[in-house]
């Protein structure tokens, strides 16, 4: 039995996740969910125990260290071992830095916590049960990992951190066996743009980039779960991604101009006042 743990599984990217594995592998699989919301969790559960996957659901706020590390001993103890953490827990934003007042900054420390954190202290946690089964990391990250995005500076901020420290990481557990691969996701059909942060920390409610090609989330996680199954080192999901990380290497400067036509008009930066 394959035993795959996968944080911010309650939708989006991570429900399809444990869709795809459980249709997949069937019985063969074991599948920890872990999210804040019960509900969805445990509807998602239903599901996959259709499928005849075996299913244990931890609510856990990764933001929490010692939930994180609760988690990973439960799915330990259930399983006796984990072969795949996917830490996919996280939240988007939107919202231009200097357009930030000083008393609405703090969000952007939560949001670090949640992106950043809430996926080293699972994986610190995870090690010893990794390099037991030889098995997996995966790092859900972004485009906006990978290019600094504008009006995305505090979510690009996290995603540029976890994607480095998965990058160091990798070559730290190259001895003990264990894969690191990084997920650079692109403009995606789920609603994590919708519910991100806004400049004031409250719900976004809309999304500042334009969506006329998503990829449809089913797609992204098929591409993914073919890299993780080859230990890939990244997954960039599209062709266009590929050329950005190359032409961001030669000619910057348009990268950054291309990046600002990618967002909507509305949400574009505006020149700052100076003081009065």
């Amino acid at each position: 039995m394959d035993v795959t743990i996968i944080t911010g599984a309650s939708e989006g990217i991570g429900a399809e996740t444990a869709r795809q594995i459980a249709r997949r592998d069937r019985a063969n699989a074991a599948l920890v969910l872990a999210a804040r919301n019960v509900e969805k969790l445990e509807n998602l559960a239903a599901e996959l125990r259709q499928l005849g996957s075996s299913v244990l659901v931890v609510p856990t706020d990764v933001k929490v260290r010692a939930a994180c590390i609760a988690l990973i001993d439960k799915a330990a103890s259930v399983f006796g071992r984990i072969d795949t953490l996917i830490v996919n827990a996280g939240m988007s934003a939107h919202a231009n830095f200097a357009e930030i007042t000083p008393e609405d900054l703090n969000w952007m420390h939560d949001l670090m916590e949640l992106n950043y954190w809430g996926s080293v202290w699972p994986i610190h946690a995870a090690l010893p049960h990794l390099a037991a089964s030889k098995g997996r990391i995966v790092a859900v990250s972004s485009v906006a990992g990978l290019i600094g995005v504008p009006g995305r500076t505090a979510y690009s901020g996290t995603k540029f951190a976890l994607s480095g420290f998965c990058e160091a990481l990798r070559a730290e557990l190259e001895p003990s066996g264990i894969s690191v691969t990084i997920v650079y996701p692109g403009v995606v059909k789920t609603d994590i743009r919708k519910v991100g942060y806004s400049a004031s920390g409250g719900a976004l409610g809309t999304s500042g980039v334009r969506e006329d090609d998503m990829m449809p989330v089913e797609e992204a996680v098929r591409l993914m779960l073919e890299g993780v199954q080859a230990r890939k080192r990244e997954v960039l999901m599209t062709r266009q991604m590929r050329f950005g990380r190359w032409l961001k290497l030669v000619a910057p400067a348009l990268v950054d101009r291309m990046a600002l036509k990618a967002i909507k008009p509305e949400f574009r930066p505006k020149p700052i006042k100076p003081p009065k």
